[in-house]
């Protein structure tokens, strides 16, 4: 199966001028070191009070202009990030769906060489009545998908009724051990049912477009795990807004999607709304075992076994992925701003250099801007701050004015995010978890791996690595078979 990939688009991201922010942040601690420099005032002198309040303002202004530089640095990847995904059509159209599993004269979704990789999808779900039905029925109608596996975790609502009723294989969960949070359990038995050689998994509110399974199939031949970034259906401008600054923050601390070179693995950023992997090499791997304790599970994973030595990929679906996630702004400041901290998968060290960054960078100036007070440094963030707004919007069904307002709301994200770090929340659909097992941050040192302490698992353990060039003229890691 070859990958489709359509002709670069525009990336508003790579046109935010880091290199004039570059220069403002440098000069802004130019004038901090000149100011310092001067001897304190008479007046200053006698009240006694102006000196402290100058070096602490010389002090911050140091501060922001570093932290300015920090941002210009992952802004700047935007203008070499990869290309999104083009849909890539089913090796089966005009074939009898083999969605009902297989029967008489129909072959086994495991077992169909010579038509690419056999693709099932794996939906975790929990009370998901109410909005799971167009996400089964949009992949069961998927000609490249061999079958669609929802695994019940304990729903209370007729999640399971409905789903079977639209034609997926039903899997009951066993009861949750005490050590394990739902989903990883639900991920874990749903693939080891799962008769694909690739599975993808699905969030219950995920909305796939014809063409994304086959698309994330041929990107495995790049990379061993695949995460997809959606685009969002947020209604009303105040929701529209807060998930745009939320949405911000993770620019900011990580730079744009799809990163044409890895990042080191404590630094990888996944979205597990869309993930797709070889059965065969996760089952090896025993991925979700590795973290079942923890909340933030998709960036857990992938920078477990990024440490491990497999290649991750976190793409732009190009269209190909809807996701609604939130019914209001209540809900987007309740729910996602609870997990975006990444409390429990960065090292403390980290967390704080990441909310000083956001402070600094993002939610200082508006502070400014509102007071009457803004330096010509907040003045070049918010002008940066804004085009990111703007490139933003395509990240959204139907943007509205609430992207182009969210930087206002910068400051109220980076209190979120600051107040989650130092009180987690570890409630998730009426199940309360205990903190995560104490071990190492993952993506900081290979995990134990089956098989001993220190044993690779990765599918490049023991090989060498071969780079291979991509149709947009960059590298990409490993060679991958489509058998492997």
């Amino acid at each position: 199966m070859t990958r489709s990939i359509r002709p670069r688009t525009a990336v508003p991201i790579g046109a935010v001028p880091v290199t004039a922010l570059t220069t403002t942040a440098r000069a802004a601690a130019a004038r901090t070191r000149r100011r310092t420099a001067v001897p304190v005032s008479a007046a200053a002198a006698r009240t006694g009070r102006r000196g402290p309040v100058r070096a602490a303002l010389a002090a911050l202004t140091a501060c922001q202009a570093a932290a300015a530089v920090v941002v210009a640095v992952r802004l700047a990847r935007g203008r070499t990030r990869l290309p999104p995904l083009s849909p890539v059509a089913g090796p089966r159209d005009g074939r009898p769906s083999p969605a009902d599993g297989p029967g008489p004269g129909r072959p086994s979704p495991a077992a169909d060489p010579g038509r690419g990789p056999r693709i099932s999808v794996v939906v975790p779900a929990r009370d998901e009545e109410h909005r799971i039905g167009p996400c089964v029925s949009a992949a069961l109608a998927d000609p490249a998908v061999a079958e669609v596996v929802v695994v019940d975790d304990g729903s209370r609502d007729g999640t399971a009724r409905l789903a079977a009723g639209l034609g997926a294989k039903v899997l009951a969960a066993p009861p949750l051990p005490p050590d394990w949070v739902g989903k990883q359990w639900a991920l874990r038995h749903g693939t080891e049912a799962a008769l694909g050689d690739v599975v993808v998994t699905l969030d219950a509110d995920a909305r796939p477009a014809p063409g994304l399974f086959g698309a994330v199939a041929a990107a495995l031949d790049a990379y061993d795990l695949v995460t997809v970034g959606p685009r969002f259906v947020c209604d009303g401008i105040a929701e529209q807004a807060l998930h745009s600054a939320f949405l911000s923050t993770l620019v900011y601390r990580f730079g744009p999607i799809g990163p044409s070179s890895p990042p080191p693995p404590h630094r990888v950023v996944a979205n597990g709304q869309c993930t797709a992997f070889r059965r065969t090499a996760m089952l090896a791997a025993d991925g979700f075992t590795r973290v079942r304790g923890h909340l933030t599970d998709d960036v857990a994973l992938a920078r477990t076994l990024a440490a491990d030595g497999w290649s991750v990929g976190f793409l732009d679906s190009g269209g190909l992925l809807e996701v609604d996630m939130h019914e209001s702004a209540a809900e987007v400041w309740r729910e996602w701003g609870r997990s975006l901290p990444l409390r429990d998968v960065t090292s403390p060290g980290r967390q704080a250099a990441d909310l000083a960054v956001l402070w600094l960078t993002a939610a200082l100036p508006p502070i400014r801007l509102v007071a009457g007070r803004p330096t010509r440094l907040d003045l070049a963030l918010l002008a940066v701050r804004l085009l990111l707004a703007g490139a933003l919007r395509g990240s959204y069904t139907r943007p509205g004015p609430g992207t182009l307002l969210s930087p206002l709301l910068d400051p109220l994200a980076a209190f979120r995010l600051t107040a989650a770090t130092l009180r987690p929340v570890r409630t998730w659909r009426g199940r309360s978890y205990p903190a995560a097992a104490a071990g190492a941050v993952p993506g900081t040192a290979p995990a134990a791996a089956p098989g001993g302490p220190g044993t690779a698992v990765g599918p490049g353990a023991g090989r060498p690595v071969r780079k291979v060039t991509t149709g947009a003229g960059r590298s990409a890691r490993p060679d991958r078979s489509a058998t492997r």
